[in-house]
């Protein structure tokens, strides 16, 4: 059995994932596994999956024993539950800028006596199972992972204080709309934005969180590894892809000169 998302958020080696933001393809899951992914990172905000979908990738990913770390479309109760009780092993919220925001995501993604989740027992997010009620809530609170999107000035501003929150069990960095938010849009050297990273990475050691980053290169890649971040998204389904048809073709054309 692979580790749990819990058990990879929760340790300071290096974990590696990539991200599904269009191929929702039943093999999806096992293609990902059998490259090295740790995890996955399935995304909803930018990529058009609905919830439909979105359930059947995470079967697909449940059946090549691969965790799955979704984002939602959004941080509201409404996409929390629906995604959650889908299956997702753990959610990363975008867009939050302060500890009350949070607690209130927190709340809305356990069960009593840890929050306000909503009850449905025996569907996808507990594989159909039957069991006693509170077992059942206990082992899904411990399950279920959530990791917040620092993106905005904002969410830099109150980094500490997020970080402290209970229930919090990582911090991930959204780096073009951070720059953005900063004012420096795609200015990833800009020494705002490396500010904001650092405080945010130690903010994240502090209180012994998981840091996280997509990155776009394995030089990326080990730059983040070696500023503390131990959760390495490395590129996407799309990039990937378009990125080996085109070095390929582009030899091939050179070759056949």
């Amino acid at each position: 059995m692979s580790k749990s998302l819990r058990q990879i958020v929760s340790d300071p080696g290096l974990a590696v994932a990539s991200s599904v933001f269009e191929f929702a393809t039943p093999g999806i899951g096992h293609i990902l596994k059998a490259a090295g992914c740790d995890f996955v990172f399935l995304d909803m905000e930018h990529s058009g999956f609905g919830i439909g979908t979105m359930k059947s990738l995470l079967r697909y990913c449940e059946a090549a024993d691969l965790p799955a770390l979704v984002r939602p479309p959004s941080k509201s109760g409404h996409h929390i539950a629906r995604v959650l009780d889908a299956g997702a092993d753990g959610l990363m919220l975008p867009m939050v800028g302060s500890a009350e925001e949070a607690r209130r995501i927190v709340a809305a993604m356990k069960f009593t006596p840890q929050g306000q989740r909503g009850v449905a027992l025996g569907i996808a997010h507990d594989r159909y199972a039957a069991g006693p009620v509170m077992d059942k809530l206990t082992a899904a609170n411990e399950r279920t992972v959530c990791i917040a999107l620092i993106e905005t000035r904002e969410g830099v501003d109150n980094v500490e204080e997020i970080a402290a929150v209970e229930g919090l069990d990582g911090l991930w960095i959204g780096h073009f709309d951070l720059s953005c938010s900063l004012g420096i849009p795609g200015q990833f050297d800009h020494p705002d934005f490396l500010a904001a990273v650092e405080r945010t990475v130690a903010a994240g050691r502090q209180h012994g969180l998981g840091l996280g980053r997509l990155v776009a290169t394995v030089d990326e890649g080990a730059e983040m590894y070696a500023a503390g971040f131990n959760l390495i998204c490395y590129g996407g389904d799309v990039w990937l892809l378009q990125g080996a048809v085109q070095d390929g073709l582009a030899a091939l054309r050179q070759r056949c000169r």
